[in-house]
């Protein structure tokens, strides 16, 4: 009787083990929707499509997110393309430090979750993709809980999946122009 209860022990606590962990993976790595939020028509003009950006449709109901798929060494992410300068289709300046930023220089903004209430301003990641990497600070925040406003330039909520992407940042991977727009990418914190 003892020799089976000892054995019955270790294995009871290794599928408890294991069955917790496989529930903190998964409640980890769930990132549900928050919500929806509804398009309205823009006023004329007032939704800068520069970049190919997307204007809210009237009507069409929005997937908004507060969280983003949990951060790792390789967290993967759709890179965007984005003007921080002004008059951009970014619309006002940055959030990190109310400024406006030149296409030039390698900044970022990230989806609501990532971003963090701020917690990366001005701090450095490094995005890779193209077979190539770059370094690029995080200076915006790509809202994911709202959008189809004039905050929000008549665009839709942000994916929460995203690293938008000054022109720099598409420059430096050696992604040609044509195809600027949606590519796959890991990024890290640098």
């Amino acid at each position: 009787m003892m020799k089976g209860g000892f054995c019955l022990v270790p294995t009871l606590v290794l599928l408890i083990l294991l069955l917790s962990t496989d529930f903190f993976q998964v409640e980890a790595q769930s990132c549900n929707p928050s919500g929806k939020v509804r398009g309205t028509k823009p006023p004329p003009g007032q939704c800068n499509t520069e970049n190919n950006s997307d204007c809210c449709k009237e009507g069409k109901m929005y997937t908004i997110y507060k969280c983003s798929p949990p951060i790792s060494s390789q967290t993967r992410a759709v890179l965007t393309i984005n003007s921080f300068q002004k008059g951009g289709d970014g619309g006002g300046p940055s959030e990190c430090d109310n400024q406006y930023h030149n296409d030039d220089t390698p900044v970022v903004a990230l989806s609501t979750g990532w971003f963090n209430h701020e917690s990366r301003c001005l701090k450095n990641i490094t995005i890779t993709g193209n077979g190539r990497s770059v370094v690029a600070m995080v200076v915006d925040e790509c809202d994911s809980t709202m959008g189809c406003d004039s905050d929000h330039d008549y665009q839709p909520p942000c994916p929460n999946n995203i690293v938008d992407a000054s022109k720099a940042v598409w420059k430096a991977l050696g992604v040609p122009q044509s195809q600027w727009g949606g590519l796959d990418i890991v990024w890290s914190d640098a």
